[in-house]
């Protein structure tokens, strides 16, 4: 991967990991902050429950209609995102949306933890998409599994730091008269906003503004970004239409819903799960959960940069991809029959190893068959769709809790949802390498 430009040697591995090591830590920074703020209502799920007599369903409801707001306005807020640019955009989107997460602090009763669910989504709506889209800016498609995938292990690790963070938070019950789970929703935002202002300063928009590469590495890498687009169609499907227009497409959106059902059930009601297991009455400590949770996210986050690893190395998508989604499958299945607290740990880390791993060769298959604004809008409806599912998987595990009184119609029906999304993943077609190259 080494070329001459107007006379300089470029060194495109070099100039790969350089881009990395400059861009990937911060946004995984933001993200894990990101992250924290949306699933933090995990973790106070068992005091606020007590504190504000909310049910089952009212917190499954609660904590889905977070994805109602993002759905609606992920879109949008994409577009504009690729009007204005990234930095200003995604510096107003974490402003925002600190703002709101810390303002759950002072809930009080259900419509007001719905309202702020709502608006909690709407200001986070465009972050990933952005940063996805961002991420298209700087790495060809057969480098970007790699790099979605060491930025995606934020939303495994924020379970690995949101959950001692969270279990130390909840430890403030009673100072200066805030229960502990206002103190969670209070500090975890602050950060937020204080991210959100260094965006301004710190994020470019693009490589041809990015001070730290030279000339010659700025025209190596556009020509290497114009030639990857060629090869696989990106090139040919650069129009917003075109998104909606490839089937292809719609087959991932399907695939990613499933998905995000799967990963807002680990994220939002494992702490439950693991509580339910571990005494008769649901209740138990709620810091000691926090700190039980953190091994499934830590697994996942290890699986995540390998399987994202594994899918550059061999250039291959739909077969790791389909592999991710079978292995949660059978990890949701094992937790619907879990008796115990190992044994629900060792069957939710299965399921969060499965389906955080998807993210690298997802997100390279995905973005590998769009540009332009079509990369805009494909992705940004795909992430809306799975918005969906983001609060379809919350709200139906309430219902059927209480109306069941057990967790396992709910973690069979998405077993069996996440088995049929691994053979929609094998059924995807997309356009194939037109000289060389290894079919994805």
């Amino acid at each position: 991967m080494t070329e001459t430009v107007s006379g300089v040697t470029v060194n495109g591995r070099g100039l790969y990991s350089k881009i990395t090591w400059r861009l990937i830590p911060y946004m995984f920074l933001l993200y894990i902050v990101a992250y924290v703020d949306r699933i933090n209502v995990g973790f106070a799920a068992l005091d606020m429950q007590r504190d504000l007599h909310f049910s089952n369903t009212v917190y499954g409801t609660g904590a889905g209609i977070f994805f109602l707001g993002y759905a609606l306005c992920d879109l949008p807020s994409s577009l504009i995102l690729r009007r204005v640019g990234t930095r200003l955009w995604i510096a107003r989107i974490m402003i925002s949306w600190g703002m709101v997460s810390a303002s759950m602090a002072w809930i009080e009763s259900a419509k007001s933890f719905y309202l702020l669910r709502f608006l909690l989504g709407v200001a986070e709506a465009g972050f990933v998409p952005g940063m996805l889209l961002y991420l298209t800016f700087w790495f060809p498609s057969h480098e970007r599994a790699r790099a979605v995938a060491k930025f995606m292990t934020a939303t495994s690790l924020a379970g690995v730091v949101g959950a001692p963070l969270s279990s130390a938070l909840l430890k403030l019950d009673g100072l200066c008269g805030l229960s502990g789970w206002q103190w969670l929703f209070l500090f975890e935002g602050v950060p937020t906003v204080l991210l959100g202002v260094s965006v301004l300063f710190v994020l470019k928009d693009g490589p041809e503004v990015a001070g730290w590469l030279t000339k010659e590495e700025r025209t190596w890498l556009k020509s290497e970004l114009r030639r990857d687009e060629e090869r696989y169609g990106a090139a040919e499907h650069h129009n917003l239409l075109d998104a909606f227009k490839l089937p292809a497409v719609w087959v991932m959106a399907g695939v990613y819903i499933v998905i995000q059902i799967g990963v807002y059930i680990v994220n939002l009601w494992m702490p439950l799960i693991l509580s339910g297991l571990s005494h008769g009455d649901g209740v138990l400590d709620a810091s000691l959960i926090a700190r039980y949770s953190t091994v499934p996210y830590l697994l996942a986050a290890m699986f995540t940069v390998a399987v994202g690893w594994s899918s550059d190395r061999w250039n291959e998508r739909r077969g790791h991809l389909a592999g991710c989604m079978g292995l949660a499958a059978v990890g949701f299945a094992w937790a619907a029959r879990a008796e115990n607290v190992p044994i629900a740990l060792c069957a939710m880390s299965m399921v969060a190893i499965g389906l955080w791993s998807t993210m690298g060769p997802f997100w390279a298959l995905t973005t590998r068959m769009i540009g332009g604004a079509a990369a805009a809008g494909g992705v940004a409806m795909i992430t809306m769709i799975g918005g969906f599912g983001g609060f379809l998987g919350p709200y139906v595990t309430g219902r059927l809790r209480d109306a069941t009184h057990s967790f396992a119609g709910g973690l069979y029906l998405i077993a069996g949802l996440a088995l049929a999304a691994a053979l929609l993943a094998l059924a995807v077609r997309v356009t194939q390498p037109k000289v060389g190259g290894t079919r994805v």
